[in-house]
């Protein structure tokens, strides 16, 4: 038996596709545990109705709300090997648990997944899929590579080994985000096989607006500094030049009284921009929505960071 977990929250626009996906897919002998943050619309409704007619799907509730809390209420109460993780705003091919057991089989891996590929419906989606999936948008991480196949520090979502909770632990429940790379980053640092499969395919549809993408962005950059900071090997110059960039602008206008010469940098960084803008693909408007998005998340990302450092060094996590 396997085990697939989906932690929800007001999802009734998107629950149907987890529970299709889990109910069409092949194996069979599965159960499917979806963990509600108290949803307020018909997200549990709907579970119900197909928790009427098929047995193996299964609800819990989290009284704390955040996702590493979901995650690990339904590790402990799951009984399959691998446990596989869901995600609402994502589409799933119908071979997706099957890629996921043969790559078990084929690598011996502790920890398997395939990469992020993002999809939009509106403009902003696609913008938005496009811009957090290039370089100059979040770095050069192979999980954003969709053709890539073999070992990686991180993965989409994730399945895994149902003894690895008993060697490293379980999430970290005070990563309110970020659980999931600190965890693959811990297993990592334990000895463990991660590998990234371009034949497991899913499809993310990112956030609908600049408030949500920012606040998504925003609270990134916060809890990443506890990460790194726990997994130190993981450390790379791409986590820290958003918020070097960022407090570069937070002092721009005082360097800027001291010498016009600093101007400089935030005039290459629009100039890049507009680079990357143009290069793009889509309509006229999704391009002028990509270059407003890459400042967004860029210094959403950079203000978190330092939020999240100074919270670091008065221990407030």
């Amino acid at each position: 038996m396997i085990t697939v977990i989906c932690p929800v929250y007001n999802e009734e626009e998107y629950i149907e596709n987890v529970l299709k996906i889990f109910i069409e897919a092949k194996p069979d002998d599965k159960e499917l545990i979806l963990i509600d943050g108290g949803s307020t619309d018909r997200t549990i409704e709907i579970i119900n109705d197909w928790m009427n007619r098929f047995p193996n799907i299964k609800l819990l509730h989290n009284k704390n709300k955040f996702v590493p809390f979901a995650l690990n209420l339904a590790i402990k109460n799951s009984v399959g090997d691998p446990i596989i993780r869901l995600d609402a705003h994502t589409t799933y091919e119908k071979n997706y648990f099957e890629k996921i057991l043969e790559t078990f089989e084929k690598t011996n891996a502790d920890i398997v997944g395939g990469p992020m590929r993002k999809i939009g419906k509106t403009d902003f989606q696609k913008a938005v899929a496009y811009a957090t999936t290039s370089v100059f948008g979040i770095g050069d991480s192979k999980i954003h590579k969709v053709d890539y196949n073999g070992e990686s520090d991180h993965v989409y979502l994730g399945a895994w080994r149902r003894n690895l909770f008993d060697e490293i632990g379980y999430f970290d429940e005070r990563l309110l985000r970020n659980q999931d790379d600190e965890f693959h980053y811990r297993a990592k640092s334990f000895g463990k096989k991660i590998y990234l499969s371009s034949e497991i395919i899913s499809y993310y549809y990112p956030r609908k607006n600049f408030k949500s993408l920012f606040t998504q962005y925003f609270q990134y950059g916060v809890f990443k500094p506890l990460v790194l900071e726990k997994i130190k090997s993981e450390i790379k110059i791409r986590h820290l030049i958003p918020a070097l960039f960022s407090l570069y602008i937070i002092l721009l206008p005082l360097l800027i009284f001291l010498n016009k010469i600093f101007l400089i940098p935030v005039l290459i960084y629009f100039f890049i921009n507009l680079i990357f803008t143009v290069q793009s693909r889509g309509t006229f408007r999704q391009r002028l929505l990509i270059f407003v998005i890459y400042l967004m998340i860029h210094f959403a990302y950079g203000f978190g960071s330092i939020l999240g450092l100074s919270k670091l060094f008065k221990k407030d996590f």
